[in-house]
């Protein structure tokens, strides 16, 4: 199951995932204070969670901040990216972790019903409350009970480019979507096809169609679709897939057309746009883009790697897709007072300034200071993520049944393949989308 909130998860070997021990020689731990009146000497929290490489090293940053200011100890496990399968198991083990980091809505929901969860703490709430939009605090109640403290967030709507292209195209940053195709034609013209497309990552189709939808069919009709309350075979989506197919068809627009985009994956993508040899001006995905371009390939951001919002589309607002990773405590866990310590601690600025400042993250948080980001395209980023407010919509495929929105080679993620390859029929592959959404839905 796909999971990216701000780079690309490498994915473990479930195998050895499930035989790492829970204690601190697992994944190291941040020892408490030997000494001192701290609240916490003496326990230890046990959090999972899908980060690896850097984000799991900038997360234990903020873990060793709560130490610091309660003397917990923190133990953090990597789960692999099915979160989902990883705490089945340890809780069928009795052996749960207290808090896990969840990266999708679907999964939360699934934690909730399933009994997994405790409610968040009051004072969590009421922190959260004052400080994130309603939406974040939607996403993570099930049933007007809140268990899911979002804290950290991916901006799904930026388009990444390369000035120098831009700038030998004579081309400047588009503010409409109509534009933007123009501007891709245009560098065309110079001799660099538009957008560097991932279709082999099924994912990215995904939030290509869900910007479109948000933009042209509004948020209510988001909301409807993505619960499934609304059919794949509206007029909204075979509108949305028909411009998306404009896109697809043309290769002035698609380096290398679609069958060249369908033998690319993400971070093929952006190296033909960062990479030593330019094949493409442009590349459509979140912010986490940016740190790819800035670590794999040495651009500076705000200068040789940059952005504009995903514009508007007809007359529809610029939309802000997003997604997300939610703090839960596990009702097996055996330290449930620490792990509700934790939240608390999580939801405040100070805790998500820490990540900040080491960067490859975003805070839904609107009192975190925007000083605290490293850079100004960050800074960016995350102005435009809290200014969205309520108009967020977390990204629909998380939402959906995995067998629909998050399965290589099945589902949604194929569909979009097959229309990438033959985006001539939107009205057909909307019914197939339709048939497979009714048959996951149901199960």
């Amino acid at each position: 199951m796909r999971r990216l909130t701000t780079t690309r998860r490498t994915t473990a070997a479930a195998s050895a995932v499930l035989t790492l021990a829970l204690g601190a020689t697992a994944c190291g731990g941040s020892p408490g204070p030997a000494s001192g009146g701290k609240e916490l000497n003496g326990q230890t929290v046990t959090v999972a969670g899908v980060w690896t490489g850097s984000e799991q090293k900038n997360f234990r940053k903020v873990l060793d901040a709560f130490t610091k200011e309660t003397g917990a100890k923190t133990v953090f496990v990597p789960t692999g990216d099915n979160v989902s399968t990883f705490v089945g198991s340890k809780i069928e083990g009795g052996n749960a972790p207290d808090v896990a980091m969840v990266p999708q809505v679907g999964v939360l929901q699934q934690f909730a019903k399933e009994g997994w969860l405790e409610p968040l703490s009051q004072k969590t709430a009421t922190t959260a409350g004052a400080n994130l939009a309603t939406v974040w605090k939607n996403y993570g109640t099930v049933d007007k009970t809140y268990y899911g403290l979002y804290f950290k967030a991916a901006h799904k709507s930026t388009v990444w480019y390369s000035p120098s292209a831009f700038e030998q195209a004579g081309v400047a940053e588009p503010k409409s979507y109509t534009d933007m195709l123009k501007a891709g034609r245009t560098l065309a013209d110079s001799g660099l096809p538009a957008f560097a497309v991932a279709g082999e990552d099924g994912w990215t189709l995904t939030d290509w169609f869900e910007n479109i939808y948000l933009s042209q069919a509004g948020p209510e009709k988001y909301d409807q679709l993505a619960a499934h309350t609304l059919p794949w075979t509206d007029a909204s989506v075979v509108k949305a897939l028909t411009t998306l197919g404009e896109v697809f068809k043309d290769k002035q627009l698609v380096a290398g057309g679609s069958a060249g985009a369908l033998r690319t994956d993400f971070p093929g993508s952006i190296e033909q746009v960062f990479g030593p040899e330019p094949k493409a001006g442009m590349v459509y995905e979140g912010d986490f883009v940016g740190g790819m371009a800035k670590d794999d390939f040495g651009k500076k951001l705000g200068e040789d790697a940059k952005f504009f919002p995903f514009p508007g589309v007809d007359s529809g607002k610029a939309p802000v897709v997003s997604g997300g990773d939610a703090a839960v405590v596990l009702k097996d866990g055996k330290n449930k007072k620490a792990a509700q310590r934790l939240l608390e601690f999580l939801a405040t600025p100070e805790a998500a300034s820490v990540w900040a400042g080491a960067g490859g993250f975003l805070s839904p948080n609107k009192d975190v200071d925007l000083a605290s980001y490293a850079d100004d395209t960050t800074r960016s980023t995350a102005k435009s993520l809290v200014d969205a407010g309520d108009s967020v919509r977390f990204d629909m495929s998380d939402q959906a049944p995995a067998a629909f929105g998050g399965t290589k080679g099945a589902g949604e993620w194929k569909l979009l393949q097959d229309f990438l390859r033959d985006p001539s029929d939107p009205k057909a592959t909307a019914a197939k989308l339709e048939a497979a959404a009714a048959k996951a839905y149901k199960s």
